[in-house]
């Protein structure tokens, strides 16, 4: 049987030239904050938490040229890992995610402040007082397969609520994130229940495909819509005003995670694939068969980089 294919998908996209923003205005390079004059919420949208993965690029460069302000509240944008994105080869397009470890799995006090030494930990250590001063983060990210949009709101119920009040894209997943490391969504109060502070991670689509960066514009045009923050002049030239699919919701109830260098799918899987029998064979590591644990089962995000200690694939259910 196969693993999945290693083919490099084809880059579809023109990279933003990101240098006009490298001064920023917050005494932070590469991060910008404009303030209204009206109280409100603080709002950040970002970019390149990955360095490949730039659909949020262009969308935040794209914010940033039309010189949107908010009409209430602060608006910050964000380009995170630019290090990892000035380091991208479209001979090995897939090595630009990060420099030394991913900027995503760092997101606990135990390792912001800890002892490790990497570049991308020292970004976001430079990076977490913005996040500590955000009320509301969108996190614009891509998959490296091919698959439909995916917003991701963590394990809480007001994450649900915000990718719900957002709209779009179609499908939400329900999910406490990976073994490796915390991400930024579930960072510190955006993932204590009682807190209102509240972050949105949406994957755009593929890495380098044409349709991410306006999956990534529309996804951040709702979000600030959605916070009051945008002219509705500006909404009305920029929004779709096609009504999106109505959304359903996976609970992720299922994480694999690879133990072993020996790690391959039994047969090439793409992301929300259901598989319908439950005790399907999936995949192999080392010696050990993985399952699926149950009827029905929604395949999301599966590896095309099988690595020890990372998600291999996170298995869930469609819900109510």
């Amino acid at each position: 049987m196969s693993a999945m294919s290693s083919s490099i998908p084809r880059i579809e996209i023109d990279f933003p030239a990101l240098d006009p923003w490298q001064a920023g205005n917050t005494g932070i390079p590469y991060v910008w904050r404009f303030e209204a004059q009206r109280p409100g919420p603080r709002v950040t949208v970002q970019a390149l938490t990955h360095g490949n993965e730039v659909c949020g690029a262009i969308a935040n460069d794209w914010l940033l040229r039309e010189n949107v302000r908010p009409l209430r509240g602060t608006l910050t944008l964000t380009f995170a890992n630019i290090d990892a994105f000035r380091a991208f080869d479209a001979a090995d397009p897939f090595a630009s995610r990060c420099l030394d470890e991913d900027f995503n799995r760092v997101w606990t006090s135990e390792v912001l402040d800890g002892s490790r030494k990497t570049r991308d930990l020292a970004r976001a250590r430079a990076l977490r007082p913005v996040y500590d001063d955000t009320d509301y983060l969108l996190d614009l990210h891509s998959m490296t397969d091919p698959c439909l949009p995916l917003a991701l709101c963590g394990r809480q119920r007001k994450g649900v609520e915000l990718a719900q009040a957002v709209g779009i894209p179609q499908h939400i997943v329900i999910d406490a994130g990976h073994a490796a490391g915390r991400r930024l969504r579930d960072y510190a109060a955006f993932d204590d229940p009682v807190d209102p502070r509240n972050a949105l991670l949406i994957e755009c689509g593929q890495h380098w495909e044409l349709a991410a960066p306006e999956v990534a514009k529309q996804s951040a045009l709702r979000f600030l819509r959605h916070f009051g923050m945008l002219d509705p002049a500006f909404l009305d030239a920029h929004l779709d005003a096609s009504p999106p699919s109505p959304q359903r919701a996976i609970e992720i109830t299922d994480v694999v995670t690879i133990a072993t260098d020996d790690f391959a799918f039994v047969e090439p899987v793409i992301g929300l694939s259901v598989v319908a029998k439950g005790g399907s064979l999936l995949a192999r590591d080392g010696d050990t068969p993985v399952f699926t644990p149950y009827d029905d089962a929604v395949l999301i995000m599966p590896t095309r980089r099988p690595k020890r200690g990372e998600t291999a694939v996170r298995i869930g259910r469609f819900v109510a």
